[in-house]
C-alpha cells in the first residue's frame, strides 16, 4: 500500500501531465473549463497600457484575461479582445463587482455596467470582490440571477475565508466555483485551499509573485538556476503543481511571454517541500477580515 504522501506525489504528476501549455485548462465543478494560467491587469492603466499587454499576451498563446471594475480598465481589456484575431469563445475574461457596488439591484447595475464597458455579450466568469459584511449574500443572490440568465457561464468570490464561505453556502442555491486570494510562498493558504478542495471550489491566486517580495529569495534562485529559470517561473510552475489557477500580472512584454514559459519543467517533491516552507503566513494586501474599503 502506498503511503499518502506518495498518492499525493502520484495525483501531483498526473495533474502536471495534463498541463502541457498556457491553453490548458481545469474542469471547475460546473462543467466549466478555466485556463490554468493567465493575465491578471491589476494597476494597468486603462488605454493603451492594458491594450498593449492584453494584445501581448493573446498573441503569445494566454486565453485568460482577469480584470475588475475597481482596476478602470475594462475598457481598454473589451478593446483588446475586440482586436484580437483569436474568436471570443476561445477566451476566457473575468470581472469583478466591487464593495461599493454590492448589494442585489446595484450588482446588476455594476454588472451592465461591466459588460458595457468590456463590449461582451456574456462573461466567463463574475467574481465578488471581497467579502463585504452584510451586502456579500445578496450580491450573491444578483450573482446566480445572472448565471441563470446566461448572462455569466460561471460565478465566485475572491478573498472569502472558510468563514465566509460557510456562511455563505448557507443560503447559497449555487456554490461558487471560484476562489481567488493572495497566495504565494510568502501566504500558502494551505487550511483554505484544503477546504476548499473538499468543498469542489477552485483556489486562484492573485499577486503570486507577491509584488515581487520573493525574486531575489536565494531558495528559489538556487531552484531555478537547476532549470535555467528566473524566480518568477519557479513561483509559478509551483502554482501549477499544486493545481492552483494563477494570474500573474505584468506589464513589460518579455516577462508576460516567461511567465508563460513554465510548462517544460516539473519541481521534484523535494522542491516542492522547500518552497512550502517558506510560507510566513505574510499577507501583502489586506487582511479580508480587517479591510475598510
Amino acid at each position: 500500500m502506498q503511503n499518502p504522501s506518495e498518492v499525493s506525489w502520484q495525483f501531483i504528476k498526473e495533474a502536471c501531465y495534463r498541463m502541457k501549455n498556457v491553453q490548458s485548462t481545469v474542469t471547475l465543478s460546473n462543467g466549466e473549463q478555466m485556463p490554468w494560467l493567465g493575465l491578471g491587469v491589476f494597476k494597468m492603466s486603462d488605454g493603451q497600457e492594458v491594450i498593449n499587454c492584453v494584445e501581448t499576451a493573446i498573441q503569445n498563446g494566454y486565453r485568460s484575461i482577469d480584470t475588475a471594475s475597481l482596476y478602470d480598465n475594462e475598457e481598454g481589456v473589451g478593446q483588446a479582445i475586440k482586436s484580437s484575431a483569436v474568436p471570443r469563445e476561445q477566451l476566457y475574461i473575468t470581472t469583478k463587482i466591487w464593495n461599493s457596488d454590492q448589494g442585489y439591484e446595484s450588482t446588476l447595475k455594476a454588472f451592465d455596467r461591466s459588460m458595457n464597458k468590456l463590449g461582451l455579450d456574456y462573461l466567463d466568469l463574475y467574481l465578488i470582490h471581497w467579502p463585504v459584511k452584510g451586502k456579500y449574500k445578496e450580491t450573491w443572490k444578483a450573482l446566480e440571477k445572472l448565471h441563470r440568465d446566461g448572462r455569466v457561464r460561471s460565478i465566485g468570490v475572491s478573498n472569502f475565508q472558510i468563514h465566509h464561505l460557510q456562511d455563505l453556502l448557507e443560503d447559497a442555491e449555487i456554490k461558487p466555483v471560484v476562489n481567488q486570494v493572495e497566495l504565494h510562498p510568502l501566504l500558502s493558504q494551505v487550511e483554505l485551499r484544503e477546504y476548499c478542495k473538499s468543498e469542489g471550489i477552485q483556489i486562484e491566486a492573485w499577486s503570486p509573485l507577491a509584488q515581487g517580495q520573493l525574486l531575489d529569495n536565494e531558495v528559489l534562485k538556487a531552484i531555478g538556476a537547476k532549470y535555467g529559470k528566473s524566480t518568477a517561473q519557479v513561483i509559478i510552475r509551483w502554482d501549477l503543481q499544486n493545481e492552483i489557477v494563477t494570474i500573474p500580472k505584468s506589464a513589460k512584454e518579455h516577462r508576460i511571454i516567461d511567465n508563460a514559459n513554465v510548462f517544460d519543467f516539473e519541481l521534484t517533491s523535494e522542491e516542492m517541500e522547500q518552497i512550502n516552507e517558506l510560507n510566513q503566513n505574510k499577507r501583502i494586501g489586506p487582511d479580508p477580515d480587517n479591510f475598510d474599503f
